[in-house]
């Protein structure tokens, strides 16, 4: 599902609707938070390789680009000391009623884990444990949010005849919050809008033997859940899992129950 036009125009709806994961300051960091009047038509050509995000990165750009009153100054900018040092990248730089911003983007599939600590941040990790909310906020504090005021940004502003000073910064954070199957979880400081659906260990699967299984490829996980997709039986898809599971995998899955209802899951391995 990942070669043709509208399926392109499909992943980009799945990423426009998901909720934005924060509504007000985190760790002192100001969200995105302008939203469009009505959605748009995606008219830029993204190469089928191109990692889910970069992806996300060009989504957002061209989202800006529909607000009348922002004007875009630079996109993906690599901020080097030297010719052959990277220290890091700035995602966007724009005007917004003429006020400079630099913008960061994440785009980011989460698990509720309660057991991970005491407070809402620190129970959200990735589907494989190799990431989790707390240590992106604490990077996008530390290292990527102070890299406007590095020396070697500076150059850059320069041509814009603007000093980082005169930026305001924000997040645009977007996030798909999963919750252990069988729990009911209301959030107060993330947004609940961002809930789409559960998660269950391998050996719950059989609980859902009467459902019917789709399992997209991870830049299809964008998607938003369609009925029109090729379902599989509890039985066709045991092969698959048996794999997955045999390599520690946690996938995305489409559930969709025999009243016609669907869901959103991850399958976790640990």
């Amino acid at each position: 599902m990942t070669t043709k036009t509208e399926d392109f125009q499909a992943q980009f709806r799945g990423f426009y609707n998901t909720p934005h994961l924060f509504l007000s300051d985190v760790f002192g960091m100001h969200p995105f938070t302008k939203s469009l009047d009505c959605p748009f038509v995606l008219n830029i050509k993204i190469k089928p390789n191109t990692r889910l995000g970069l992806r996300v990165e060009q989504y957002v750009f061209e989202e800006l680009k529909h607000f009348e009153t922002i004007k875009l100054l630079a996109e993906n900018i690599q901020i080097q000391e030297t010719v052959n040092h990277t220290i890091g990248e700035l995602d966007c730089l724009y005007l917004d009623d003429g006020q400079p911003t630099h913008l960061e983007i994440q785009f980011k599939y989460y698990l509720y884990d309660a057991s991970l600590g005491n407070s809402e941040i620190d129970c959200l990790i990735g589907p494989m444990r190799k990431d989790s909310l707390l240590e992106k906020l604490n990077k996008l504090k530390t290292k990527q949010l102070p890299l406007l005021y590095a020396d070697a940004t500076q150059p850059l502003l320069e041509r814009f005849q603007l000093k980082a000073e005169d930026f305001k910064q924000q997040l645009y954070f977007k996030a798909q919050i999963f919750i252990p199957f069988g729990e009911t979880i209301e959030f107060n400081s993330l947004n609940n809008s961002c809930v789409y659906g559960f998660y269950f260990k391998y050996h719950q699967l059989d609980q859902f033997k009467d459902c019917k299984f789709y399992i997209p490829k991870k830049i299809d996980w964008l998607l938003d859940l369609d009925t029109n997709v090729n379902w599989s039986t509890y039985k066709q898809i045991q092969p698959q899992m048996t794999t997955y599971q045999a390599e520690a995998y946690s996938p995305l899955v489409w559930l969709k129950f025999k009243n016609g209802e669907m869901t959103k899951c991850f399958v976790v391995a640990w």
